[in-house]
C-alpha cells in the first residue's frame, strides 16, 4: 500500500458570511473554489491533466452551490478537461471527508494525483433558505424522526452542556481564549503561507484578509450577550406542537430545562471561504519533484447520538488513535472544529488534553466556519503550525450534522 503524500495546503481567507456586509458575498461560489484550485496548481507547477479527480465537499448544495462545484470550478480554474469532480456532502465534516476519500484512493494505489478540498458560501445559502424547512431535519420524514429525533444546532449544544454540567463561564472563557490566538496568529502572519488573495473578475482585490475575528472581544462583552437559542428550544417544527426542545427531550427526559450558555460570541462564525488540500503518492511526487510536506497516517469516520448530533469528535479522535496505533500523548497538536465552544470544551475534558496544544491560532468562534470548507482548512492549518513549531503529528476533527465526526493525523515528513 503506498504513502499518502500532503505536498501543498492553501485557502482563501474567511469573509462575513451576509450579502452586503461580507466582501466575498457579491461573488458566485465557484469562484471561491476556482481560486483555490488555479493556486494550488500554480504554486506547484501542476501539470492539470495528471490530476485524476478534485473531490470537493460543499454542504448545501442547491442553487449556484449545485451542479458538482469539484468539476466545474476545476474547469473554471482552466484545469485540463480529463481531470475529472466529485463533490459530496458530510454536512460540516465535508471538507475532513474530502482528504480523507483522497488519501484512500492514493493509499489504494488507484489513483496518483488528487485534490481535495471545499467550498461554502454561508453568504449564499443564508439569502436562499427557505425558512419553512427546519434545518437539519426533512419535516416530511416523519419515520426517521420517531426513530432518531434531530433538532436545531444550537439547541443540541445548549442540550450537551445542561448534560454535563459546563456553564456559560466556561464557554465563555474558550472562545475569548480562541479570539486572542485568532488575533496573534494573524499579527505574526502564521496563515500567510496557505493564504490566497480572492479576486474580482477585474483584477481588484475583493479580500486578502480575515475578515471575522473580533480582537477587541472581552469576557465582559461576552457575559453581556444574550443567548442565541432561547427560543429555538420552543418553536414548533409540526403541527402536534413538537418543538426543537421536545424532539430532544423524547430522547433525553431527563432534560427538564435546558442552560442556555450559547451565543453569538460562542458559536462559530457565519462565514464565506474555500481551500484545497494537493495530496499525491510517493511516486508520483519522487517522478514529479514535488516535495512532501505531510504523511497522511490514518483517517477514521464515526457516528454518535443525531439526537445530541455534536458528541462524535470525541470517539472519533480515539477510533483514529487506535487505527494509527498511538495515544493522545503522541499527538503534538489538535485542531477540533469550535462548531460551539461546547464541543470543544467537553472535547478537551473528555481526553484530557493540554488546552495549549488545542486550536493554538483560535478557531471557528473567532474565525469562523465555513462548512463544507472547514475541514480543509483545518488540516492545512494544522500543518502550516506543525512546520512552524518543528512539531511532528497532528490530528483534526470536527463534529457535523446527524451525529458524525471524520478524523484524520498527519504527520510532518
Amino acid at each position: 500500500m503506498s504513502d499518502a503524500y500532503i505536498i501543498d495546503a492553501c485557502r482563501t481567507p474567511r469573509g462575513i458570511g451576509k450579502v452586503g456586509k461580507g466582501s466575498l458575498a457579491h461573488l458566485h461560489p465557484q469562484h471561491l473554489a476556482r481560486t483555490v484550485l488555479a493556486a494550488i496548481a500554480e504554486r506547484n507547477d501542476l501539470n492539470t491533466a495528471d490530476v485524476e479527480d478534485v473531490i470537493w465537499g460543499t454542504s448545501s448544495q442547491r442553487g449556484a452551490q449545485g451542479g458538482d462545484m469539484g468539476r466545474m470550478a476545476a474547469l473554471d480554474a482552466g484545469y485540463d478537461i480529463t481531470a475529472s469532480g466529485v463533490t459530496l456532502d458530510r454536512f460540516c465534516g465535508s471538507g475532513i471527508t474530502t482528504v480523507n476519500l483522497a488519501a484512500a484512493q492514493v493509499m489504494s494505489g488507484m489513483e496518483d494525483l488528487v485534490i481535495a478540498g471545499g467550498t461554502e458560501m454561508m453568504s449564499y445559502t443564508a439569502a436562499t433558505a427557505d425558512p419553512k424547512t427546519p434545518p437539519m431535519m426533512d419535516a416530511g420524514n416523519l419515520h426517521l424522526r420517531k426513530l432518531h429525533p434531530q433538532s436545531q444546532q444550537g439547541v443540541c449544544a445548549d442540550a450537551i452542556a445542561t448534560l454535563e454540567g459546563i456553564d456559560r463561564q466556561a464557554v465563555d472563557e474558550l472562545a475569548l481564549t480562541s479570539q486572542q490566538r485568532a488575533a496573534k496568529a494573524i499579527e505574526e502572519g502564521r496563515f500567510d503561507k496557505s493564504l490566497v488573495t480572492v479576486y474580482n473578475d477585474d483584477g481588484s482585490v475583493a479580500l486578502d484578509h480575515e475578515e471575522f475575528p473580533r480582537p477587541q472581544t472581552t469576557m465582559e462583552g461576552l457575559a453581556g450577550l444574550k443567548p442565541s437559542f432561547t427560543a429555538w428550544t420552543g418553536i414548533p417544527v409540526d403541527e402536534q406542537g413538537t418543538t426543537y426542545g421536545s424532539l430532544i427531550q423524547q430522547v433525553y427526559p431527563q432534560i427538564k430545562e435546558f442552560n442556555h450558555i450559547h451565543h453569538a460570541g460562542n458559536s462559530s462564525g457565519v462565514v464565506d471561504g474555500a481551500a484545497a488540500i494537493l495530496v499525491a503518492s510517493k511516486n508520483y511526487a519522487d517522478k514529479n519533484g514535488l516535495k512532501p510536506r505531510a504523511r497522511i497516517v490514518a483517517t477514521a469516520n464515526m457516528g454518535d447520538c443525531p439526537t445530541l448530533m455534536l458528541n462524535a469528535p470525541v470517539p472519533a479522535a480515539k477510533k483514529v488513535l487506535e487505527k494509527a496505533g498511538l495515544t493522545t500523548d503522541d499527538i503534538d497538536l489538535w485542531e477540533i472544529n469550535e462548531a460551539f465552544a461546547v464541543v470543544a470544551e467537553k472535547f478537551i475534558r473528555d481526553l484530557k488534553l493540554d488546552r495549549e496544544k488545542v486550536n493554538v491560532n483560535g478557531g471557528a468562534c473567532a474565525l469562523g466556519h465555513p462548512i463544507g470548507a472547514t475541514g480543509s482548512i483545518l488540516i492545512g492549518t494544522v500543518l502550516d503550525e506543525l512546520e512552524r513549531r518543528d512539531l511532528k503529528r497532528g490530528l483534526v476533527t470536527m463534529c457535523a450534522a446527524g451525529g458524525m465526526a471524520p478524523a484524520i493525523i498527519i504527520e510532518r515528513v
